[in-house]
């Protein structure tokens, strides 16, 4: 007989899996002005350690100790987009506090948000096809995102961000990200 159940990975083996350098090509559209986008990213995504000066900041801003986070991580990235007319290379990055509440469930610190540049927090769910689904309240606007694997090194990244008084969608972005292959170590 064939075993239907299904083992669902936890946030650490999640966030272990997504280390190392990606290639991410994205389209966003935006919905509300009816344009849409293309950049692309190198991403590196790097553990950082729990006593670090920013992840302990981080932390006391929610009241929370080191006892309460599994993980804190750090993701720096360079980006190109088509919608700057001069191509110029962006970078910025920020840091990641993982914090569960069960096996499956918890909660994120970031030092800058995804949709709003501001500290802030999202719940986090691993659901049973394994994806990390996260959802964040902002002052203006939600964002929700799923960041699948599709194989050992190639993740998807859906997003969606709607409009904090009437729920209406302004955004919509797909990532496909590709690991370097050519910096991992034998």
């Amino acid at each position: 007989m064939i075993n239907l159940t299904k083992k669902l990975i936890t946030i650490k083996q999640f966030i272990n899996k997504s280390l190392g350098e990606w290639k991410s090509i994205r389209s966003t559209h935006s919905l509300a002005f009816q344009e849409f986008e293309n950049s692309t990213s190198k991403i590196i995504i790097n553990n950082i350690e729990t006593e670090n000066s920013k992840v302990i900041k981080l932390l006391k801003r929610y009241n929370l100790n080191t006892s309460a986070l599994i993980k804190a991580i750090s993701i720096s990235w360079q980006a190109t987009s088509d919608w700057d007319e001069n191509q110029k290379q962006k970078e910025d990055k920020t840091i990641l506090v993982f914090s569960p509440k069960n096996i499956n469930t918890g909660i994120v610190l970031r030092s800058k948000g995804y949709t709003e540049s501001l500290i802030s927090s999202s719940e986090y769910l691993i659901d049973e096809n394994n994806n990390l689904n996260l959802k964040t309240i902002y002052n203006s606007t939600i964002a929700e995102e799923r960041i699948s694997f599709l194989s050992s090194h190639i993740r998807s990244r859906f997003s969606v961000i709607r409009d904090q008084n009437n729920k209406g969608v302004i955004q919509t972005s797909h990532t496909s990200e590709i690991r370097n292959l050519s910096i991992l170590k034998d």
